[in-house]
């Protein structure tokens, strides 16, 4: 849908968002030609993408028409522990107005002239948990789709859930729980008595029903007689080796939609975001995803404060997939939840701690203690970027997959298990560390071409990075609007080809 065929929001009942103006300017003017943001005449923007942090609220504006382009971006503390997110969001907006406009005299009412959407990690995120057949299996399948869609995992169960297992999902509470098991046609009373038990456990989370289709209706009658909000959609392991996770992670996106708001502190935010809310790591993937048609095999580094996150959407090459164990999805995601650069920056100082004062020439130990979550001070900086360069590296490592060698009566055989990167010829860097320290390039190039020899590594990538902060904005608009978010994307990643 073009902005010129959106509906407006309020149409007429606040003043534009004048982002960029310049003295005497008129609302709505468009930009000069090469203009950056926060230069030129006034423009008005066509959507506002809210990213909602666990600590800070960012808001992107960007222009659609007939050049797309991103205006600028404001952001402030997240207040879910005040209860409600709108503060955190209305303080970013007021950021945002002042960094760009600050002659408007006031902050306008953007939200009443403007396409709001959102992605979120605040409330905990989409929390889930997961439910299988065979953990190598239908299990792998479905933790698949949930991370792709940007969940935070947190139990898994394989074959029949236990009195212990039902006592864990009370106790974790999840936001939405994914039910699988069993190829199409195949075992299905694994499925039903998962059902069965899941109707007794007296949660409100909905259930998304991901397996064998010939245990659908029973699936439905009995979740449906429990009272329990419930989504079929198509089996995310329907033969042997066979993955199809896309239709799940789609509708785990839409149920996240619909029940963000009753998390704590979120139940406001249908007050201005009137558009699409995806989780943020899941905003992440589907940039990702955008990208992947024009830029070639892509993976994505996505340095945080408490985990690092890789996304790949990787086809590999056809010799790898003809040796490959077992199959992997187009587009995968990990969460490494001990690589973080600020609440696990001790994790992180452990793998490196007995080269780091040479590398680095300065004893790192009293900094890692005081470290602030915004590095301000020289050493901070450089000890910062030194993690973060290890986290993407150790990151990496774990999403890749590798060749193994097996030997048997016939000899040596070798085998690939895992992901294969070596097709990837675009790598980029996103999250703060990445993006507002300098040397972001420098930290990821070390990832090209890298290991023993049996990693699937990329072999010869290009580095990108996302310099503006905005791959998790640009995923949630490219729901709507996936032409102009595509080309803003590479606008800001400064593609040359």
């Amino acid at each position: 849908m073009r902005p010129d065929a959106k509906p407006a929001v309020g149409s007429g009942a606040g003043p534009v968002v004048r982002l960029g103006a310049g003295p005497g300017a008129e609302p709505g003017t468009g930009p000069r030609p090469g203009a950056r943001p926060g230069e030129g005449p006034a423009v008005s923007p066509d959507v506002l993408v809210a990213e909602i942090g666990s600590t800070t609220t960012v808001v992107n504006a960007f222009r659609l028409g007939e050049h797309p382009r991103f205006l600028g971006q404001g952001l402030a503390p997240t207040t879910v522990d005040r209860g409600d997110v709108i503060l955190g969001l209305e303080a970013a907006l007021d950021d945002l107005m002042q960094k760009c406009a600050p002659e408007s005299g006031g902050r306008p009412e953007p939200w009443d002239s403007s396409l709001m959407l959102a992605a979120s990690s605040a409330a905990g995120g989409l929390s889930m948990t997961v439910h299988g057949l065979v953990y190598d299996m239908t299990v792998r399948a479905a933790k698949e789709a949930a991370l792709g869609a940007g969940a935070v995992i947190k139990f898994i169960t394989a074959g029949d859930m236990t009195e212990y297992d039902l006592r864990e999902l009370r106790r974790i509470d999840p936001k939405i729980i994914l039910l699988a098991g069993g190829v199409d046609y195949g075992e299905r009373d694994t499925a039903i008595r998962n059902a069965r038990r899941l109707a007794q456990v007296g949660l409100k989370a909905p259930v998304v029903y991901a397996g064998n289709i010939a245990a659908r209706a029973e699936v439905a009658d009995i979740l449906g007689q429990a009272g329990i909000r419930f989504y079929i959609v198509d089996n995310v392991y329907p033969k042997v080796d066979e993955l199809v996770v896309e239709p799940a992670r789609r509708i785990i996106q839409d149920v996240f939609e619909e029940h963000i708001t009753r998390a704590p502190g979120m139940d406001n935010l249908r007050q201005m975001v009137k558009g699409t809310v995806l989780p943020t790591p899941g905003a992440v993937m589907e940039a990702c995803k955008l990208l992947q048609p024009v830029l070639g095999d892509v993976v994505c580094l996505d340095v945080g404060g408490a985990t690092t996150d890789v996304h790949s959407v990787a086809s590999g090459s056809p010799e790898i997939q003809a040796i490959l164990e077992s199959p992997e999805p187009l587009a995968k995601r990990t969460v490494e939840g001990d690589l973080g650069i600020y609440r696990n920056a001790a994790n992180v100082y452990s793998l490196v701690k007995d080269r780091a004062e040479r590398d680095l020439g300065f004893d790192p130990s009293p900094v890692i203690e005081e470290l602030r979550p915004i590095p301000e001070t020289p050493q901070e900086v450089a000890l910062v970027r030194y993690l973060a360069a290890q986290a993407c590296k150790t990151a990496l490592s774990r999403h890749a997959g590798s060749l193994k060698f097996l030997y048997g009566p016939s000899g040596k055989q070798t085998v690939a298990s895992g992901k294969d990167l070596t097709s990837v010829n675009t790598i980029i860097g996103t999250g703060g560390a990445l993006t507002r320290l300098p040397g972001g390039e420098g930290m990821l190039k070390p990832l090209v071409g890298q290991g023993p020899g049996r990693e699937l590594y990329p072999k010869d990538a290009r580095i990108l990075i996302d310099t503006h902060y905005i791959m998790a904005a640009c995923g949630v608009l490219s729901r709507q609007f996936p032409e102009e978010a595509r080309e803003i994307l590479v606008d800001g990643l400064e593609v040359r080809e």
